[in-house]
């Protein structure tokens, strides 16, 4: 899951995932939707494909891709476990909500993290 965090970290994916969330698209008319050049989309669909955000499926020359909605899931529930008051790692490890929040704001306060 650490992988996926990091892939959408940056903001031309997420915006990636939102367009393929309900319809396949090709990486042409992903592309379309950016000012920037379609090698660069191209990075940034096979960081996606290599996190398993999203699927490919050829037609043809053309390359379809669609968002895949169970790793998203996993971060969903992750990050919702922040609310429930179980915080836990990347990898699915118990964190102390305490500890991890207690030292964020020593942090922020004056530098003495833990």
């Amino acid at each position: 899951m650490e992988a996926a965090l990091k892939a959408i970290a940056e903001p031309r994916r997420r915006r990636i995932l939102r367009l393929v969330a309900d319809e396949e698209l090709s990486a042409g008319a992903i592309a379309s939707h950016f000012e920037v050049s379609r090698p660069a989309v191209s990075q940034h669909l096979k960081v996606l494909r290599e996190t398993d955000l999203v699927s490919e499926r050829r037609d043809g020359r053309r390359r379809l891709y669609r968002a895949r909605p169970e790793p998203l899931g996993e971060i969903q529930e992750y990050l919702a476990s922040f609310w429930r008051g179980e915080p836990r790692g990347p990898c699915g490890q118990a964190r102390s909500a305490r500890g991890a929040l207690a030292g964020g704001r020593r942090r922020q306060e004056g530098g003495r993290g833990a």
